[in-house]
């Protein structure tokens, strides 16, 4: 079993939809449409993630979210407050991610699984990506291009670290702009598209030609993504 997952959602079609696709991915699946439900197993401490709706019609989901924060059981936010402003909220109360609704149950798997490995315990074997091409090894935090070093600004390092996370999940600018500078910095995500030029630069420059800057990939009207697999 990959993990236990609390799906905390009143909508029940929303509900079987997620416990479903959760459960073919191989996680443990508790689900419910109460909040008061949800309080009682995190303070059992029954759940390794939870999957949240804030929009709960008897307890608010931002208290439900706090309990969580506070018994250190991360939470993905699955709701339809889709505003740039109620994402930024939610992670800014605590959310490791957050998810608008209408949404692809499968990159919710994913998200869960990029959160819960983010919480793992730290792995001592650096991660290989591109058949060993890029090397990415978060002990040293060094970043390595076909054997030689990438000189990273600390962004740039943040910035390649979460595409990472996830290859091929298109992360859009808001979300890169939370996670790299902080939520302080809402309504700059142009300055993630300078990160990215700066990276793909750089890229290229230590493989020493451009045609490297495809690991780097543009999501039209969306944002960024890694577009090399990794190793297994």
């Amino acid at each position: 079993m990959n993990g236990r997952v609390l799906v905390v959602e009143d909508d029940p079609d929303v509900r079987d939809l997620v416990r479903r696709y959760l459960g073919r991915a191989g996680f443990g699946v508790t689900a419910t449409g109460s909040g008061a439900e949800a309080a009682i197993w995190l303070h059992e401490g029954s759940a390794d993630l939870v999957i949240l709706d804030l929009g709960l019609p008897d307890v608010p989901g931002e208290d439900l979210l706090d309990l969580a924060r506070r018994r250190g059981v991360p939470v993905v936010v699955l709701t339809a407050r889709c505003r740039l402003e109620d994402r930024l909220h939610g992670l800014e109360l605590g959310a490791d991610d957050y998810m608008a609704k209408p949404f692809s149950p499968r990159e919710l798997v994913l998200r869960v699984k990029a959160v819960l490995r983010r919480g793992a315990p730290i792995d001592d074997h650096p991660q290989g990506f591109a058949d060993g091409r890029l090397v990415i090894d978060t002990v040293r935090h060094e970043a390595r291009l076909d054997g030689t070093a990438i000189p990273l600004t600390p962004s740039e390092w943040e910035l390649l670290t979460v595409l990472s996370s996830v290859p091929g999940r298109a992360f859009s600018r808001s979300e890169l702009v939370a996670r790299v500078r902080g939520c302080e910095y809402a309504g700059y995500e142009r300055t993630i598209d300078t990160h990215v030029k700066n990276l793909r630069r750089k890229l290229a420059l230590t493989a020493g030609h451009v045609g490297i800057v495809g690991i780097v990939e543009t999501v039209n009207g969306v944002g960024y993504r890694l577009g090399v697999d990794r190793d297994d």
